[in-house]
């Protein structure tokens, strides 16, 4: 067993010994790629999503130097017809870049030392391979595969780690990048390898509009092609460990669920999820993974429009994004669609392909999103949200007035960050105003009910009793128009199967007197 090749299969062992989600069926994926035109795979997910497991998976059933059998024995794949075809058939070079990155070695010299110490440990396994004095790892792995016959998979865990480690200096990605394309891009690649599989959290840098490495097939966040489900938990999958573990499924889904990966509509963070059961308790452990400061940066970039963006993602709405623009590249961010971009891969929001659209997922990346408002200093909105609370029992109070100025309050504040000429950013404000609503409630915006679509809809979540909210909007029209056009379009009635209590809010603003007024009316179903 060497550092880098023939690892064998003791990282996936340790993971079947703990608590493990079936995510075998992504090797025949692989297998069926292999020796073909897309036999070379770029996965990038935001971090903890499940990424070396998949990789230490890959790497335990390819490598020919064990015997891992009785490890998928019970998994999904073990039913494949691909699975005894390739099952340890392969020599495996394993790469994990942060073992290098987090060395004492200078950033313009990662990628030569990574060079010379893989070479070192290939000819060691092939001690017959004789290198000439200016071989490269290249020329190594040509002489294995002439003198052998045999092919190479290349496992590369976190690919992308010298590019976010050594962010600006040119020259040392340039040497990286030209190591990867003497590997990957020359005449004899096909021969030495079956297949290569890099994983990473940015995809492969643009060169204006090509991929650097334009032969890779990428796996990302944004397109995430037959790979969606094999990163990330599925509703089914949380609601298994769940009752497995005795805990309250609609907590873990308010907390932990929300990502949209291609066609899968309902993913959760699986470390998170895994350190909720162990701990049994439901908390922000996004933090743990990845440094908000770096979030509160971007968001603070002082780019048209990315403020309103944030504030009403906050407000828990959804923002169109162009994700086309971004080079993939960090010291290459120019625009508002970049940062969206990038908060995309990062995992910090949600990307919906269809609508083109961002959105914060869930609770937890919530609660990090607003620290790095906190850090930022943005006053106005770390107001609203600190007042939210007090606002929101207004309102279950029926205190009309309490609810009306307490909104006014929040859009003076917001006028710096905020333009407020229409309805919708009248619902964005509003929405802010209730920030906390979203603890207790299933928050949603032009809300499919009865005869047309109500402006925001407040659903209890399943383990609260408090009534439910419909809330109608007008500008330039009184409050009492608002609830009369709830009842006209019959609103009530869808959302009355929710809750046997209903408060229907109408809240208007005069943009002449610049006032806000409110009506409650109290409905027992």
């Amino acid at each position: 067993m060497g550092t880098f090749i023939n690892l064998g299969n003791a990282g996936f062992r340790r993971a079947r010994n703990g608590e493990y989600v079936d995510k075998s069926q992504l090797i025949a994926v692989v297998n069926s790629t292999l020796n073909t035109e897309h036999s070379f795979s770029c996965v990038t997910r935001a971090r903890r999503f499940g990424k070396s497991m998949a990789a230490k998976m890959l790497c335990a059933y390819y490598d020919h130097s064990c015997q891992s059998r009785e490890l998928f024995a019970d998994l999904k794949i073990a039913r494949d017809p691909s699975f005894e075809e390739h099952l340890n058939r392969y020599p495996v070079i394993y790469l994990d870049v942060t073992d290098f990155t987090t060395r004492d070695i200078p950033r313009r010299e990662l990628a030569t030392v990574m060079q010379r110490r893989v070479m070192e440990d290939v000819l060691a396994a092939y001690p017959d391979v004789k290198a000439a004095a200016d071989d490269d790892l290249m020329d190594a792995l040509i002489k294995v595969n002439q003198q052998h016959g045999v092919q190479f998979i290349m496992i590369i865990d976190e690919w992308d780690a010298i590019c976010r480690e050594a962010l600006g200096d040119e020259v040392a990605m340039d040497k990286y990048v030209n190591l990867l394309r003497r590997l990957f891009k020359g005449s004899s690649t096909t021969a030495v390898f079956a297949g290569v599989y890099m994983t990473g959290i940015l995809p492969i840098k643009k060169y204006r509009t090509e991929s650097a490495l334009n032969n890779f097939w990428e796996y990302s966040m944004i397109m995430p092609r037959q790979l969606a489900p094999y990163f990330g938990f599925t509703k089914d999958e949380v609601r298994a460990l769940a009752a497995r573990h005795g805990m309250n499924f609609d907590e873990l889904e308010k907390w932990y669920d929300g990502y949209q990966i291609g066609p899968q509509p309902s993913m959760f963070n699986p470390n998170s999820v895994i350190q909720a059961l162990s701990n049994q308790w439901c908390e922000s452990y996004w933090g743990r993974t990845g440094a908000y400061d770096a979030v509160a940066d971007y968001i603070n970039m002082n780019y048209e429009g990315l403020k309103d963006d944030i504030l009403c993602m906050l407000a828990g709405q959804r923002v169109g994004v162009d994700t086309g623009t971004f080079l993939n590249d960090l010291s290459e961010i120019s625009s508002r669609d970049d940062v969206l971009t990038v908060l995309i891969h990062l995992g910090y929001l949600s990307y919906d392909r269809v609508e083109q659209e961002c959105y914060i997922p869930n609770h937890e990346v919530r609660l990090e999103l607003e620290k790095a408002v906190r850090k930022n200093n943005w006053s106005p909105v770390v107001r609203a949200i600190d007042t939210s609370k007090r606002l929101m029992q207004s309102l279950l109070d029926g205190d009309e007035e309490a609810v009306a100025r307490g909104v006014e309050a929040v859009h003076d504040d917001s006028t710096s960050i905020l333009s407020y000429n229409d309805e919708n950013s009248l619902a964005c404000v509003i929405s802010l105003a209730f920030y906390h609503a979203r603890n207790d409630y299933v928050v949603h915006r032009e809300y499919a009910s009865g005869r047309g679509f109500a402006d925001l809809v407040f659903i209890p979540r399943k383990n609260v009793s408090k009534p439910a909210v419909v809330i109608e909007l007008k500008v330039n029209k009184d409050a009492a128009t608002a609830i009369s056009q709830i009842h006209q379009k019959h609103y009530p009635d869808r959302v009355a199967q929710y809750s046997g209590e209903l408060l229907l809010v109408g809240i208007s603003y005069d943009r002449q007197s610049k006032q806000h007024t409110c009506q409650i009316e109290h409905i027992n179903v």
